[in-house]
C-alpha cells in the first residue's frame, strides 16, 4: 500500500507540468522583443522618415461644401417623400412620380454629360508670389496644365515617356484639340478629355439626404478659390439640368402653343382684312348677293377671332404651367472661400506606417524566436 501511495505522489507533478506551460507567457515575449530593440529603433526611424518625406511632396488640398434643398408644390413633395418610402428605388407604381427624382442626382453629376459642361467654365488663379497678376483659364485647362504633382510621379512615368519616344505615337493624342465648340464631341471623347472627365468624377461629389431631400455637394481642389468658384458652378448647372428636365414637356407645349398661336393671329389677320376690303369696296352697294358675302366674311371673321383669342388663352395656360413646374431651391449653405486646407495629413500618415512598421518588426521578431507557436498552440 506505501509503494502505491509514493508512486502515484511521483506522478502527480508529471502530469500537472504541461497544463503550467500552456498559455501566453507575455515575459518571454516583451524579453524576445527588447531583445532586438535596435532593430525596432532602425526600422521605425527608416520608416517615419521616409514617409515623412513622401508626405511632405504631397499637394495641399481644400474643400468646398454647398447645400441647397429643392422647393416642390405640397402635392409633388408628398407623392416624392411618399414614393421615397415604399422602397429603394423610390419609385411607387401608379403614382406617375417623375423619372429625375432627388436619388438620381449624385448619378446626374457624375454623368460624362455633366462632367463635360464643366470643361468650359471659367476659372482665376491667383499666384502667391508678389507682383504675380491673376490669370483666368477654363476649367479643362486648369486641370490639365496647373496641377501639383508628387515628384515621384515623375520618376514613376518616366518609362513611359521613354517608351513614348521609341513607339509611334497616335496622331490623336500627340495634337491636344482642346474643348473648342468645333473640337469638343460628346459622343467620341479624346483621351486627354476623358482623362480629365474621370478627375472631374474624383473631385466632384453629390449626396442626397433621404429624409430631407437636402442636396449636398462637395468640390476638391488644390486651389481654395477654384474649389469655391467650382462648388457654385455646379450647383448652379446642376439647377439649371433639374430645371430644363422638369419643365421640358411643358416647355414643349409652350412652343407648339406659340407656334398655332401664330397661325390663329395670321388667319384672324388675313380675315379682317379681306373683310374690311370686300366692306368698302361693296360699301354703297344694296344688292342681296353683295350683303350675303359681307354676312359670310363677318361670320368667318367671328370664328378666326374666337380661335385667335382661344389660342392666346392657351398660350397663356402654358406659361403659367411653365412657372408651376419651374423648381425653386434654396440655399442652406452658399460658396465659400475655404481658409484651413482639408489635407492631406501627414502627422497621421507617418504615426500609422511607423505603427506599421513596429507591427511587422514584431511580427519578425515572433517568428525568429519562435513565439508564433504560443499563439496557435504549437509545441
Amino acid at each position: 500500500m506505501s509503494e502505491e501511495i509514493k508512486n502515484n505522489a511521483e506522478q502527480q507533478p508529471v502530469v500537472q507540468q504541461p497544463q503550467e506551460q500552456q498559455g501566453l507567457d507575455l515575459r518571454k515575449l516583451v524579453k524576445d522583443m527588447l531583445k532586438y530593440k535596435k532593430r525596432y529603433i532602425l526600422v521605425m526611424s527608416i520608416t517615419f522618415v521616409v514617409i515623412a518625406i513622401l508626405a511632405m511632396a504631397l499637394p495641399n488640398y481644400y474643400k468646398c461644401t454647398v447645400k441647397l434643398s429643392p422647393e416642390l408644390s405640397g402635392m409633388k413633395s408628398n407623392m416624392s417623400l411618399l414614393s421615397m418610402s415604399m422602397g429603394s428605388s423610390g419609385m411607387m407604381p401608379g403614382l406617375g412620380a417623375e423619372a429625375l427624382y432627388p436619388m438620381l442626382y449624385p448619378e446626374v453629376v457624375q454623368s460624362t454629360d455633366f462632367q463635360v459642361s464643366l470643361f468650359h467654365i471659367p476659372v482665376t488663379i491667383e499666384s502667391r508670389r508678389k507682383g504675380v497678376r491673376p490669370y483666368t483659364t477654363t476649367y479643362y485647362d486648369y486641370l490639365l496644365n496647373y496641377q501639383k504633382k508628387p515628384w515621384w510621379g515623375a520618376v514613376v512615368a518616366l518609362p513611359f515617356r521613354l517608351m513614348g519616344l521609341i513607339l509611334p505615337k497616335d496622331e490623336e493624342e500627340e495634337e491636344d484639340l482642346g474643348v473648342g465648340p468645333d473640337t469638343l464631341n460628346l459622343f467620341r471623347l479624346t483621351k486627354k478629355q476623358t482623362a480629365i472627365a474621370q478627375v472631374i468624377g474624383n473631385k466632384v461629389k453629390c449626396e442626397v439626404d433621404k429624409k430631407t431631400q437636402v442636396i449636398t455637394i462637395q468640390v476638391v481642389d488644390q486651389n481654395p478659390v477654384v474649389c469655391a468658384v467650382m462648388a457654385d458652378s455646379v450647383k448652379d448647372h446642376l439647377q439649371r439640368f433639374i430645371t430644363d428636365y422638369r419643365t421640358s414637356k411643358a416647355r414643349g407645349d409652350l412652343a407648339y402653343s406659340k407656334v398655332i398661336y401664330q397661325e390663329a393671329k395670321g388667319r384672324y389677320e388675313n380675315a379682317r382684312r379681306e373683310y374690311s376690303r370686300y366692306v368698302d369696296a361693296n360699301n354703297n352697294v344694296i344688292l342681296q348677293t353683295v350683303r350675303q358675302k359681307q354676312i359670310d366674311l363677318e361670320n368667318e371673321l367671328q370664328i378666326q377671332y374666337n380661335s385667335y383669342m382661344q389660342v392666346a388663352s392657351q398660350v397663356l395656360s402654358a406659361e403659367a404651367k411653365v412657372q408651376e413646374e419651374t423648381p425653386a431651391f434654396t440655399t442652406i449653405q452658399s460658396a465659400s472661400v475655404p481658409v484651413k486646407k482639408a489635407g492631406p495629413s501627414r502627422a497621421k500618415k507617418c504615426i500609422a506606417w511607423t505603427f506599421l512598421a513596429f507591427l511587422a518588426v514584431t511580427a519578425w521578431v515572433f517568428y525568429k524566436e519562435d513565439d508564433y507557436k504560443m499563439f496557435f498552440g504549437q509545441e
